[in-house]
């Protein structure tokens, strides 16, 4: 499948094994991916690869998934950015969608349920633009 075909995705997470299996599972949907495994690295890659979509673990080290989420939606068009945490609490989604997240997902995740959500919302915000234009 090439669901993402074309998509450039950074996977941010500072779990090795969440993060490879999250890019493998990108790759496989036609995804170039980027990965950062901290805050302050996430940052340098989004600035590099200029992605179509995020995937943010909220618990991160050096800087926390909302420092990253806050500086990504500074730029004029930013991505879609979806915050993946194991964290339950209702006040950290609500931070988060303050933000301007775009989905917020509970771990552990389902990789087909986390692909089904970034093509959604690609799709969405492909057509809000192209009604822009």
């Amino acid at each position: 499948m090439n669901r993402l075909r074309d998509r450039v995705v950074l996977v941010v997470d500072d779990d090795e094994d969440i993060l490879s299996s999250i890019a493998l599972a990108m790759r496989a949907e036609g995804a170039e991916t980027a990965t950062a495994t901290d805050g302050a690295q996430a940052v340098a890659r989004f600035i590099d690869a200029v992605p179509d979509a995020v995937v943010l673990d909220m618990m991160l080290p050096r800087q926390s998934g909302f420092v990253v989420l806050e500086k990504i939606m500074e730029y004029e068009d930013p991505p879609v950015v979806v915050m993946i945490t194991a964290n339950q609490g209702r006040r950290h989604r609500e931070y988060a969608e303050g933000l301007g997240v775009s989905a917020y997902l509970n771990k552990p995740v389902a990789l087909e349920r986390l692909i089904e959500t970034l093509v959604e919302l690609l799709d969405r915000q492909e057509a809000g633009r192209a009604g822009e234009a």
